[in-house]
């Protein structure tokens, strides 16, 4: 992500038909061009091959691309200015600081491109109401996602035009063209033309798996069942059985890195490995690892699920170990990554949703204004009795930044959430309130650790369904999601309240939430409090124990302290020898596999070893005397070395708040 020599534009040839959207992007150069174009189209359909032909075009007449992709931006404030200034190779503290660039590029355009925009749904209001306004003359921003633009783009940016470029399918002369292009003869491109929906990707499939198979009729369906079966002949088309593993398991990761590879496949090369895929012509190589296409990725997942669920769960099991592994001790920098790695393997919609939503916003969140008073009251008075109205209105005049507001797609508010950082709000509010003070009597039981915050998630109404499941619920909860990003690490607990916690009942299960043992009465109806404790590594280990859960693993983070070197029981922690420590994270690290005493000499001691193998079973007597109760998780497998069981792990001996 850190520029446009970056940028995956896949193969030049693969460019037809596009000569009118180049033309309409060409308007981004234009001194009375707009100043924020958006890019839409489906998966596949050509977004990024169109935006870096456009790129190195304006490149020639003197433009400055800076080039993100939007899978790689960590979605907050500071995450894309990050890397913004990674790309700019300077430094990007507000969006402001971007006059220096445009200054240094004196009259020619400066144009910041954002792929796969819809990464950033958690950002899309700071882009909008933030970034943009601040957005130096001479500054432009070019956005490609698959979702048409969130309404508040298009009517509420005074004073900047944004416009909008549908990128549809290729016309059926286009697509005959490029198929002829790829090889196919007339009649035979003709036939394809008809079934390949006009999509490039679809197109590069057929031309790299049919030219094979002069026999094959391709059938007439939906663009998914074609790209699957084009999928099927392009993996069966790889002779090499080892490079064919590889690209299944390749298709469960986010990103292609030579530990995971060297994790999901013990005893390969990882080198070879990633050389092997790096081969591949549907992969990117990106500065921190390989991308597989997302369309081809999703097609060879479903097939392997299908085919093998076993060997796909394996796969993911294994990534996740590793992944785990790697976030315990990874910078703040490169937290996100190892984040969003994990959040890719977690398979639940509830979760996934709630982080990169797969459909188009209708309702926007953004800050309360001030003229929003009368919308807040009438809000209040439709769904709260005196004592809960009276509660909420103090807190819109006390800390208005609290509030976020729901609006529709003409503007009129919708809803809205009212949310804090429990240490930045008034001692006094907190207590004259009856809900925020019980939390903080519940915090004052289990004080948080130094350093650590709560979030007070005080209400969210609905203009008609008030705290109920409904769109705005939904809006708010995603706008919540980026609170949780920007928190982070110092995070450890979420409060919220209900009058009715029926409904969100199976999803507060799911997510961990906690019901408090007392209910709180406000205007005579008892709400029920509830806390998501995320643990000691924040949102990043909350997200490591949902997709734990999902795996059927358990997240040692809650017993093992990978950075102390230490074991974390409910009453006290129990030092480890590095000897001890390398063997017990290698055991758990392969999980459920028999590991042999050479294994464990070799990854421990180091390959240059030459002593006996029977001091790994004299370490292993001393991390199981230190497991106490729970040294049956490590057994003893006879004639070849050890295996560490997850399952034999009591996580009612971890220590909790």
């Amino acid at each position: 992500m850190a520029g446009l020599e970056h940028a995956f534009s896949g193969p030049d040839d693969m460019l037809v038909g596009r000569e009118t959207e180049l033309a309409h992007l060409a308007t981004l150069l234009d001194e009375t061009g707009p100043a924020v174009m958006w890019v839409q189209g489906v998966a596949g359909i050509g977004k990024s091959t169109l935006l870096g032909r456009f790129m190195r075009d304006a490149a020639r007449g003197g433009a400055r691309g800076l080039w993100l992709n939007g899978r790689e931006v960590e979605p907050t404030p500071e995450g894309f200015l990050t890397a913004l200034g990674e790309a700019a190779q300077t430094r990007l503290d507000q969006p402001r600081d971007l006059a220096e660039l445009v200054h240094v590029q004196q009259r020619a355009p400066l144009v910041i491109v954002v792929d796969a925009a819809e990464s950033l749904r958690l950002l899309d209001t700071w882009l909008r109401d933030c970034l943009v306004p601040q957005l130096p003359r001479g500054a432009r921003l070019l956005l490609a996602g698959r979702h048409w633009p969130a309404t508040g783009w298009l009517d509420g940016l005074t004073g900047r035009e944004v416009r909008v470029l549908s990128l549809g399918p290729l016309t059926m002369s286009s697509a005959l063209q490029l198929l002829e292009r790829r090889g196919f003869p007339g009649v035979q491109a003709a036939a394809l033309a008809r079934r390949l929906h006009g999509n490039p990707l679809a197109i590069q499939l057929a031309a790299a798996t049919l030219p094979a198979r002069p026999d094959f009729r391709l059938p007439e369906a939906s663009l998914q069942h074609l790209m699957d079966a084009l999928t099927d002949l392009y993996l069966a088309d790889i002779s090499d059985p080892l490079l064919r593993r590889l690209l299944e398991g390749a298709s469960v990761i986010r990103r292609i890195t030579e530990p995971l590879l060297q994790a999901m496949f013990p005893g390969i090369s990882s080198d070879d490995a990633y050389a092997r895929l790096r081969t591949l012509d549907l992969i990117e190589a990106l500065p921190d690892g390989l991308v597989l296409h997302e369309v081809v990725s999703e097609a060879l997942k479903r097939s392997l699920l299908a085919r093998d669920p076993r060997r796909h769960s394996h796969y993911r099991r294994r990534a996740w170990q590793a992944l785990v592994a790697q976030s315990t001790t990874s910078g703040r920098s490169e937290l996100w990554r190892y984040t969003a790695d994990l959040l890719y393997l977690i398979e639940n919609p509830v979760v996934r949703e709630a982080f990169f939503p797969s459909n188009r916003p209708e309702l926007v969140v953004e800050p309360a204004r001030s003229d929003d008073a009368a919308s807040l009251h009438a809000v209040l008075a439709r769904h709260e009795g005196p004592e809960g109205a009276h509660a909420l209105w103090r807190w819109w005049q006390v800390m208005p930044e609290a509030f976020l507001v729901v609006r529709d797609a003409v503007g009129r508010c919708q809803g809205f959430c009212c949310r804090f950082d429990s240490q930045q709000a008034p001692p006094g509010c907190l207590a004259d309130d009856p809900v925020t003070a019980a939390w903080g009597r519940a915090l004052r039981d289990s004080p948080l650790p130094d350093g650590q915050r709560a979030l007070f998630i005080r209400r969210w109404l609905g203009h008609d369904d008030g705290e109920c499941p409904g769109e705005v619920q939904a809006a708010c909860w995603l706008a919540l999601k980026r609170d949780y990003m920007e928190m982070r690490p110092a995070l450890r607990r979420a409060y919220l309240v209900l009058a009715d916690p029926a409904p969100y009942s199976a999803v507060a299960k799911t997510l961990g939430f906690q019901p408090l043992a007392h209910t709180v009465p406000v205007d005579g109806l008892e709400h029920t409090s509830a806390v998501l404790d995320f643990g000691p590594r924040s949102v990043d280990g909350w997200l490591a124990r949902l997709a734990a859960g999902e795996l059927g693993l358990q997240d040692d983070t809650a017993w093992l302290d990978r950075q102390a070197h230490e074991l974390v029981r409910r009453d006290r922690r129990v030092a480890l020898t590095p000897l001890e420590f390398g063997v017990l994270v290698y055991l758990v690290d392969h999980d459920g596999e028999a590991v042999s005493r050479t294994r464990l000499l070799e990854a421990v001691w180091g390959s240059d070893y030459q002593g006996w193998s029977n001091k790994v079973d004299a370490v292993v007597v001393g991390v199981r005397r230190k497991l106490g109760e729970e040294a049956s998780c490590i057994e003893t497998v006879t004639g070849v070395g050890y295996r560490f069981l997850s399952t034999g792990i009591s996580q009612s001996e971890c220590a909790r708040p």
